[in-house]
């Protein structure tokens, strides 16, 4: 039985109308207007025809403010290059620390969030001013390589990326679902950007090798001009898009947090399993204590993203328990290098390094308890997933507040 027949038959029962639809999209639609020619008056079909024929009326204004959206951003992202270019001039002069790229990007993606969602003036204005203190306090601070200093470096990106987040949620800030939305904007971003940023390096590899057959090497140029502006400028491009909820980015994040977490989990375990076959010691051996450190910041980035693409769904899943399972190990992991990092501090004396881990180990430790008890009271069916966003979103500017510490006292303390 052909699909016209098909769709003449079925005309009263939705469900199979539905699947036929799914089958073959284009196929039905070509026999729906066989089907309607011959059944006109049939309320079933008139509602099939505007479904597979409707068009959004024309929204003039909607479309102005599209195009004053992609203006202003285009504006942004030619101005983030120009400007990091210009700041990577003085970074080669050796005036300025490499850092100052920073402020190359980030405050032009703020700038657009707060054209995008305005704020009030007392929000507006504390940005403001944050972001010069910033900037000045930076090139205030010697350019050496001293611990202090470094550790001001390693910090000021994040106390910045503390900065965007309070551009994004700008009035309300103090909201746990706008926090919670931004940390999703993080991992779409980071996803779309770094798919832009591979097909960028293709192009300029391909680029830089037909200017080689005619015997220019422009790859100095290439690196100084093409490269640092482009990836400025994509920078607020991403953002623009990543705002505009760009489908791509969209989909893509939950199937990578939920591949991610049960790798990240199977690795762990075979990694500790063998650090405890091999009789490896955090308390003596600081390459190793500075590692197991830096694989605890990684769970707990993989844990975080993987609630925040949970969504407010009250069934659980696998997901939850493997979560469940790296909170616990990265529980584990804190416990060992925070009594790792307290062990050399009574033994070897007080440094800023030391202290700078001693404290974002405390964080992380006492975050990891609310998330894990958040958890807990979930799987026990006592609350809501809710909970457990809270825990990781509430948080949040606790470690924005320790890194302003670290980047404007660690300096001045130490030197």
């Amino acid at each position: 039985m052909d699909i016209n027949n098909m769709i003449i038959k079925n005309i009263a029962d939705p469900n199979e109308l539905e699947r036929l639809f799914r089958e073959d999209p284009k196929a039905f639609k070509k026999a729906f207007s066989h089907a309607l020619e011959q059944n006109p008056d049939s309320p079933v079909l008139a509602v099939w025809y505007e479904r597979l024929h409707f068009k959004e009326a024309a929204n003039t204004e909607k479309d102005f403010l599209l195009q004053k959206d992609f203006l202003f951003m285009g504006i942004l992202a030619i101005l983030a290059g120009i400007t990091t270019r210009i700041i990577f001039h003085f970074v080669e002069l050796q005036a300025i620390a490499l850092i100052n790229l920073a402020f190359g990007v980030l405050p032009f993606i703020a700038a657009y969030f707060v054209y995008k969602n305005p704020p009030q003036k007392s929000v507006l204005y504390c940005l403001a001013v944050l972001f010069l203190i910033s900037g000045f306090y930076l090139n205030m601070l010697p350019l050496n390589y001293k611990d202090s200093i470094i550790l001001a470096y390693l910090h000021l990106p994040i106390f910045l990326w503390g900065l965007v987040g309070l551009a994004f949620t700008g009035n309300e800030y103090g909201k746990g679902s706008t926090r919670l939305a931004y940390l999703k904007f993080n991992l779409n971003f980071f996803i779309l950007y770094a798919s832009m940023a591979i097909s960028g390096m293709l192009l300029a590899a391909v680029t830089m090798q037909l200017f080689s057959f005619v015997g220019l090497d422009i790859e100095e140029f290439y690196f100084r001009n093409i490269v640092l502006f482009g990836a400025a400028a994509i920078a607020i491009v991403t953002a623009y898009l990543v705002s505009r909820n760009l489908k791509l980015a969209k989909n893509i994040a939950p199937y990578i947090a939920k591949i991610f977490s049960p790798l990240v989990l199977a690795t762990l375990l075979v990694y500790l399993i063998t650090v405890i076959w091999l009789e490896k010691n955090p308390f003596l051996d600081r390459n190793f204590l500075i590692a197991f450190n830096g694989i605890l910041l990684g769970v707990l980035v993989v844990t975080i993203f993987s609630i925040t693409e949970s969504g407010s769904d009250e069934k659980k899943n696998i997901s939850d328990y493997i979560n469940f399972a790296l909170i616990v190990l990265a529980l584990i992991i804190d416990s060992v290098a925070l009594s790792a990092i307290v062990f050399r501090l009574s033994s070897y004396g007080i440094t800023p390094n030391r202290l700078a881990v001693l404290g974002v180990n405390i964080l992380i430790w006492a975050n990891l308890i609310w998330i894990m008890l958040s958890y807990m009271r979930f799987l026990q069916n006592k609350t809501g997933p809710s909970t457990i966003q809270d825990a990781v979103t509430k948080y949040l500017p606790v470690y924005g507040i320790w890194a302003a510490v670290v980047t404007f006292t660690f300096p001045i303390i130490f030197n």
